[in-house]
């Protein structure tokens, strides 16, 4: 791993633990820096209030100079997020620069559950909803932050998949355990 990058990130979890931005959570891995478990509260007064979603942050060694991937494991009905959970967000593509870190990333993300753009959608149906039928897109956001709360156990009973580590489906049953608290977000088989 390039000495920049680890510096770079040791940094950014500092800066996280200890002057965190209200609403977001975010730690590496235990055993691998170049992958962080995030939770993002939902923002008040938006349709995504109460929930807790996870994301997964995945670096390369040319961070800071690139974004990382980013991905909700949580299911998220939202404009701007494709079903498979990744973003279309200017920061983490065309628009990125070396000065955001993964407070910037985690808050820019906050921000467009709260603002969400549907001009430019990666869900068409929620764009739609969201520009055409507000009362159906709150109803469907709602039923996503009640979902946000369950136990990846739990969703995987439901829907008959886990959610891996690597935010990728699988019906082994391995799943994302987030724990929330001491600043730690954790991963471990289900």
């Amino acid at each position: 791993m390039s000495t920049n990058c680890r510096r770079r990130l040791i940094r950014d979890f500092k800066r996280l633990s200890t002057d965190p931005p209200g609403g977001i959570s975010g730690s590496p891995c235990p055993d691998n820096i170049m992958l962080w478990n995030a939770v993002i509260f939902g923002p008040g007064d938006t349709p995504f209030e109460d929930g807790t979603f996870k994301l997964l942050l995945t670096f390369d060694e040319s961070y800071p100079n690139k974004p990382p991937s980013v991905k909700f494991l949580s299911r998220m009905f939202h404009p701007n997020v494709y079903a498979n959970g990744e973003l279309c967000l200017d920061i983490l593509q065309n628009r990125w620069s070396p000065t955001y870190d993964v407070a910037a990333i985690l808050t820019s993300i906050q921000s467009l559950l709260h603002d969400p753009n549907p001009n430019s959608p990666a869900n068409a149906e929620a764009a739609q909803l969201y520009r055409e039928n507000m009362k159906e897109y709150v109803r469907r956001v709602k039923a996503t932050v009640e979902e946000s709360w369950l136990d990846p156990e739990e969703i995987q009973a439901a829907n008959g998949t886990g959610i891996s580590a690597s935010g990728s489906t699988s019906s082994s049953g391995s799943a994302m355990s987030v724990e929330v608290g001491q600043g730690s977000l954790g991963s471990s088989p289900a």
